[in-house]
């Protein structure tokens, strides 16, 4: 089963390189916009669409599939607080892992992450007041839950804007062996957020200082090369590798911004697609970063 999974991506590899067909491996599903903080960052709670039901949210898993999705990462709003009568999130991510190579979330950490996904991304923006200052009084709440969690792979993902910008070494330091790994993205300017993004120089400077800490062995996930490339968005995007849904049932294929907000390469800082992207050409410090964020084996 696991040979396979290396099997289905060269199969797909050859698909698109022979046949040149384009079908998305990863799709972010949006169960709910509601959420438990008012992040300044975060344009998705000051837009609540219903939350989907438990029958529609399994119909999208099926349409996803038909689609090509492999891995699927449950989002929000705050993913945790979706319910349907009594269906909770437990019961979407034990259903998602029998159709899907891997099943992931990204939470807030409010609620204790006491879900069976293959692996859990908590958003954390810095150290202590740090990241209160986006999220709100949060930061003490969220680190007992990371602290008490059993789940042997939760990361941090870390966006990093203007206001945290100037603490990243810090945070880094203070997290620590508590977590898994830490992954990174860039603020992007969603209508209705505030305006934290950085300067050019600003993102120059603290790539830069991301990749001495690595070099120094700092738990960061993301690779030496997209780490690089992001400073000037100089890598080829290929964001037919990427789907979204969305809690009223819509797919969109292509760029996580596509039916969200306006579409700015230039602007984006979306370490995830680049690893992906970047892996579908075979760099292989991104194919390696893949291995290690979905702990794939090799045998």
């Amino acid at each position: 089963m696991v040979k396979s999974h290396y099997l289905q991506f060269f199969i797909r590899w050859l698909e698109f390189r022979i046949l040149k067909h384009t079908r998305p491996l990863l799709a972010s599903f949006k169960i709910t916009h509601r959420c438990n903080l008012q992040c300044r960052t975060c344009p998705f709670w000051r837009n609540p669409l219903p939350d989907i039901s438990y029958e529609n949210a399994i119909a999208v898993m099926h349409k996803l599939h038909r689609d090509g999705i492999r891995l699927l990462i449950f989002e929000g709003g705050e993913p945790m607080i979706w319910k349907d009568g009594d269906y909770r999130l437990t019961d979407l991510v034990i259903y998602a892992r029998k159709k899907f190579l891997r099943v992931g979330i990204t939470t807030n950490g409010m609620l204790p992450p006491d879900v069976p996904a293959d692996m859990i991304w908590v958003s954390l923006d810095g150290w202590g007041d740090v990241h209160d200052q986006n999220r709100g009084k949060s930061f003490g709440r969220v680190m007992t839950n990371i602290q008490n969690s059993q789940h042997p792979h939760m990361y941090v993902n870390l966006t990093i804007n203007r206001l945290n910008v100037d603490h990243i070494a810090e945070f880094i330091r203070n997290i620590g062996t508590t977590i898994r790994g830490i992954t990174i993205q860039f603020y992007y300017p969603f209508p209705g957020s505030d305006d934290l993004s950085l300067s050019s120089d600003q993102r120059v400077a603290v790539l830069e200082q991301l990749i001495e800490l690595k070099r120094g062995g700092a738990p960061l996930l993301n690779s030496f090369s997209t780490l690089s490339d992001l400073k000037a968005n100089t890598w080829r995007c290929h964001p037919w590798l990427i789907a979204s849904a969305e809690p009223d049932g819509k797919i969109s294929k292509g760029c996580y911004l596509k039916n969200r907000a306006a579409i700015s390469c230039h602007d984006c800082g979306f370490a995830a697609h680049t690893e992906i992207s970047k892996a579908f050409d075979l760099n292989i410090g991104a194919i390696l970063a893949g291995h290690r964020i979905f702990q794939f084996r090799i045998l």
